[in-house]
């Protein structure tokens, strides 16, 4: 009874702890000391210790660009259209292949007529244009997916291998939250879900980070002005027991 106890109070320590690691203690420390909320912002690093700007962060090329609204006509264009699309497919019942074959369908009827009206007015069909996908394309989308599966599987790999429980159990319940999330909704609604996230909350974090950042550290000081009642008032009085000389026995 007494190793389940410990083994409970362990478990909920690590996890504590990784959120107070989140925190750098220059930061967090002082921030709810003596339950005194005030700070100088002068004095402090951004959030979780960050130092580069959010575009740096995201990589500082195009893409970040596109996240963070620097072209609002193409990101707004680029959030359309994937609204549009998970619009077909969730609300108007749309398949995959019924789109496809319509889209082809337009094509072919737009490429009839544009072929008719050319032999009318005595034009060469080499005027026609076609749509010709480049191979690079497909390979560069193929390297691309294959680079963030190999990369994904490999973090859970390094994951399942180490020895960090803090790392694993952090994982786990991430990977737990996603599977609860998936349960609600289908997969094109999480993706369009994350999608939509994607382009919207890095560019508010962006133009209201300081309002952010003071929210989240105030966030973990009351996680841990609050496991600290717990820990005085609850687990400092279960009794632990020494593991390790029992292992030795």
């Amino acid at each position: 009874m007494h190793h389940k106890e410990n083994t409970a109070g362990n478990m909920l320590d690590n996890l504590i702890e990784t959120i107070s690691d989140a925190v750098p203690k220059n930061k967090a420390g002082k921030f709810f000391e003596d339950g005194n909320p005030a700070f100088s912002r002068n004095n402090m690093d951004k959030l979780f210790g960050r130092q580069n700007s959010v575009h740096q962060v995201f990589g500082g090329g195009k893409s970040a660009d596109l996240l963070l609204w620097r072209n609002k006509k193409i990101s707004s264009s680029v959030l359309a259209g994937a609204t549009l699309i998970w619009a077909f497919f969730e609300w108007l019942d749309y398949h995959l292949l019924c789109i496809l074959c319509l889209a082809l369908i337009v094509g072919m009827v737009v490429q009839f007529s544009w072929s008719n009206a050319s032999s009318m007015m005595s034009r060469s069909q080499s005027d026609i244009p076609r749509l010709v996908l480049p191979k690079e394309l497909f390979v560069n989308v193929a390297v691309s997916v294959g680079g963030q599966v190999n990369q994904f599987l490999g973090f859970i790999q390094d994951v399942a291998i180490g020895r960090d429980l803090k790392q694993f159990a952090m994982v786990v319940l991430g990977l737990l939250a996603a599977a609860l999330i998936g349960s609600w909704f289908n997969l094109l609604t999480v993706i369009y879900v994350g999608f939509v996230a994607a382009h919207t909350l890095p560019v508010l974090y962006e133009k209201y980070e300081d309002q952010v950042d003071d929210f989240m550290y105030s966030l973990f000081g009351q996680i841990q002005s609050q496991y600290r009642k717990l820990d005085s008032g609850l687990l400092s009085k279960i009794p632990k027991g020494n593991l390790k000389s029992k292992k030795a026995d």
